[in-house]
């Protein structure tokens, strides 16, 4: 089935004649027999909009229900039942009733379309969606109804229903659009003659890229190259030099005096890499383009005036702004340069401009030969071996050497011209090759001393030698580039591959990655910087080296990643070559950035998470562990003042018994609770000391009955360094624990040896025991390990142990007993000096 077409009519504003333009076309194409409904128009109570309803099919609304009032919709299923060739539909952006088939009309519409039916509708450009924040700008108003611009772009027809703002606020005031009684307040507040040319503006210029789409497409597929002056397009060639800028302004200039006229700055790279640009200077250049309101571009292409044409032609561009040369006359015996290429070669619909500037004529170098990598030592020696070679061995042959004839005389300076060539390159090698062809010409060539050759053979023999020497200096010279263009991609694909690696090692190290960075590039100083916005200030988020840049224009080089984030460097201005694995880097320390990031807000999350699931583990033991005893503790209070039962001797032990017991398991419950807080928010601090473990561990067993722990501690055993009050809580909780789950006849066992530099504390019970997987669970806070009762405890004892011991250097394990049970293991450390400390231990004993 044929997707049918859709036809918007777009306006600045309500009352433009939207509606009344969509009727007009409507009658047109009844009058040419064309089917017709108006599925929906609103006409708003406008006398001339309910006129041009007249004579044409309406189909019957959809009427719902919502929260107690009726309203009418378009009845999307009567419109396809019915299937006309083209339905009205007004108002795209509406959203629909709750309880209608889709959430907004321009869904009901894409229904129409997939059914292959045509539709005519309307939309104002304040309800396109990408526009909200700037209509909301200019009306302090927020258009809570709109339409996806894509939706919009898909039609295959937009027409501009446009009106001046004085004529549109006449239609106001005459009341062709609002009632009277809504007139003066429309005029003053959102048709205000301000929004309304806003807003104008808005819609022609929306408009006219849309138009600017469909002229690309049809040159596009109907190939057309040349260039259609609809629009005024100013190309600006940029070299990378300081001219750059004058000719960008110029531009702009240009442009202000077209309508609509566009600028668009393009530098353009050779595809080796190599480029006599400054990144810094066209850094600044591609904010001064962007900032006048152009774009900027970056193309790489050899040659560059057919690149520069290239592109220009495929932007449709009508002008071209070139700097004059900075070349020397002297220099134009290289060629007529770039800017005379392009004028010559642009045709008749491509107009050149050529700015003066105040670099022109004063030169810009001469091109930096390929060899000059091979460094200044070995070129020199080369023009030495080339030149002064070729001197020097005329000299032997004509005076210390018996001749040795013509052909061995050419293949010795042959060989200085290739040992020219693997020392300079190719232009010492060149300058050997011309100098060695004149010296054989004039002594060794008959006759002699004159540059004239009687023997043709002798002619033949020199071309051949100069030919041949040029081909193997050039021959020479290229398999050293080569070599030199294979050590520097080893070089890159090294560094390229520590990146990657350090990708999938998932390394986070800033400062090391930048610290890579300054030595790979030979640098002083390098630093990451960002910014918030495009005026929002640099900081550092990190840097190695003395004196970083504190922003990019302050740099060496530069190398921006992304909108707001850029690598400085400090140190030396880096070739074109290296600004590859540069960006490499840069990408990297980005990368590195957000994962470190990402880590600490993930730490941060952690840590929230845990606080919130104690804050819950805490409430829920306040709720029922705090209050059993309290609740026993009441009951036995009430109960002793209660005048109704006379209570023996024995119920009043029994009962004040009762109170005292629950009075402790508070005591130790609140106690667990203010410990475990205490490590949470990192407020315990160690008092470390020499102490005997046979003068704590008896008095942390207070807490239990009497024959129902049994100790083994040697006195043999050497002082420990541990704070006393935590140790004694470590042990008191231990013990605590190992009680409760240990059968009544088999006690706890507290034994304790010495093992090299570090004492082992054990607490052995003969319980249940806990599972391998289960042993890291139990030292974390409020668990109680399978179906401990509630009442015993909220979960804290073990927790608080390990957070104690680890305070005080030692560690605490689970171990399993022989036998059967569960073995508690302290680990603390050996005394081997003597430590004082004269403030007492922070930790109250209970």
């Amino acid at each position: 089935m044929t997707r049918g077409k859709l036809r918007i009519y777009l306006g600045a504003a309500p009352g433009v004649g939207k509606t009344y333009a969509m009727l007009s076309e409507a009658h047109r194409r009844v009058e040419r027999g064309t089917d017709v409904v108006v599925a929906f128009v609103e006409h708003h109570n406008r006398p001339r909009t309910e006129v041009m309803l007249r004579g044409l099919e309406e189909i019957p609304r959809k009427e719902l229900d919502y929260r107690g009032s009726t309203f009418t919709e378009m009845d999307i299923d009567a419109v396809l039942a019915r299937r006309p060739q083209v339905a009205l539909v007004d108002e795209l952006p509406h959203t629909n009733i709750p309880g209608s088939r889709n959430a907004k009309r321009w869904q009901d519409v894409e229904e129409l379309l997939a059914a292959g039916i045509d539709v005519v509708s309307t939309v104002n450009i304040q309800h396109l969606e990408s526009l909200g924040d700037v209509v909301e700008s200019i009306t302090g108003i927020r258009q809570q109804e709109t339409v996806p611009d894509e939706v919009v772009r898909r039609a295959d027809q937009i027409e501009l229903v446009d009106m001046s703002p004085q004529a549109l606020r006449r239609r106001m005031a005459h009341g062709n659009i609002y009632k009277s009684d809504k007139v003066d307040a429309a005029l003053s507040n959102y048709f205000r003659p301000g929004n309304l040319t806003a807003l104008r503006e808005l819609a022609l210029l929306w408009v006219a890229d849309r138009v600017d789409e469909y002229l690309n497409e049809y040159r596009s597929e109907h190939r057309v190259s040349k260039i259609w002056g609809s629009r005024e397009r100013i190309v600006v060639g940029l070299t990378g030099g300081p001219e750059g800028r004058t000719l960008i302004r110029r531009a702009a200039r240009l442009a202000e005096k077209g309508a609509g006229g566009e600028v668009l700055a393009v530098y353009i790279s050779r595809s080796d890499g190599l480029t006599s640009g400054s990144p810094k200077e066209l850094a600044v250049q591609r904010t001064l383009v962007e900032d006048l309101g152009g774009t900027f571009h970056h193309v790489v292409g050899d040659d560059i005036p057919a690149s520069l044409l290239d592109f220009a032609r495929g932007v449709n561009a009508t002008q071209i702004v070139l700097g004059v040369s900075r070349r020397k006359p002297w220099q134009y015996v290289f060629g007529p340069g770039v800017g005379a290429t392009v004028a010559r070669e642009s045709g008749p619909d491509l107009d050149v401009h050529l700015i003066t500037h105040a670099e022109a004529g004063k030169g810009r170098g001469l091109p930096v030969p390929r060899t000059a990598r091979l460094g200044r030592v070995r070129i020199i020696w080369g023009w030495l071996v080339g030149v002064l070679g070729p001197a020097l061995l005329t000299f032997f042959l004509t005076s210390l050497s018996p001749e040795v004839g013509l052909a061995n005389d050419m293949l010795l300076f042959l060989a200085l011209t290739v040992a020219a060539a693997l020392l300079g390159g190719l232009v010492p090698s060149l300058a050997s090759a011309v100098v060695g062809s004149l010296l054989l010409n004039w002594f060794f060539t008959p006759p002699v001393h004159t540059l004239t050759i009687a023997d043709p053979k002798n002619i033949v023999a020199i071309v051949i030698f100069v030919g041949v020497a040029v081909s193997v200096a050039s021959v020479v010279d290229l398999a050293a580039r080569r070599t030199h263009q294979a050590a520097r991609l080893r070089a890159e694909s090294e560094i390229l591959s520590f990146l990657a690696g350090s990708v999938l090692r998932g390394e986070t190290s800033l400062e090391a990655l930048l610290e890579r960075v300054r030595e790979t590039f030979g640098m002083e100083s390098v630093a990451l910087l960002e910014r918030e916005s495009d005026v929002a200030p640099w900081t550092c988020a990190g840097s190695v080296g003395p004196r970083p840049s504190e922003c990019p224009e302050d740099a060496d080089v530069d190398m921006p990643v992304g909108d707001h984030m850029a690598l400085a460097l400090t140190g030396r201005v880096l070739p074109a070559e290296d600004r590859r694995v540069l960006a490499a880097f840069a990408a990297q320390a980005v990368v590195v950035l957000d994962r470190r990031r990402l880590q600490e807000e993930a730490e941060r999350a952690r840590t929230l998470a845990e606080g919130n699931r104690i804050r819950t583990a805490l409430l829920a033991a306040v709720s029922h562990d705090l209050r059993t005893p309290l609740a026993g503790i009441k009951a036995s209070v009430s109960s002793l003042r209660s005048d109704d039962v006379e209570w023996s001797d024995q119920d009043r032990a029994e009962l004040l018994e009762a109170i005292e017991e629950g009075a402790d398991r508070l005591d130790h419950v609140v106690g667990n609770l203010l410990d475990m807080s205490r490590l949470q928010t990192g407020t315990v601090t160690p008092i470390i000391r020499e102490i005997d473990l046979d003068e704590v561990v008896p008095m942390a067993l207070g807490g239990v009955p009497e024959d129902s722990v049994e100790l083994d501690i040697p006195e043999t055993l050497p002082m420990v360094l541990v704070d006393k009050g935590l140790l004694e809580r470590v042990v008191a909780n231990l013990v605590e624990n190992a009680v409760k789950y240990s059968p009544q006849d088999h006690p706890v066992l507290v034994s304790a040896s010495a093992l090299g530099k570090r004492v082992e504390l054990r607490v052995v019970d003969r319980g249940p025991g806990v599972p391998d997987e289960g042993k890291g669970r139990i030292f974390e806070p409020f668990q109680r390990y399978g179906d401990a009762p509630r009442g015993t405890g909220v979960g804290l004892g073990l927790a608080v142990a390990r957070g104690f011991t680890e305070a005080v250097g030692g560690t605490l394990n689970a171990e399993d007993t022989p036998g059967g049970g569960l073995t508690m293991v302290v680990t603390l450390r050996v005394a081997e000096e003597r430590v004082v400390r004269p403030v007492p231990s922070t930790i109250a004993m209970t």
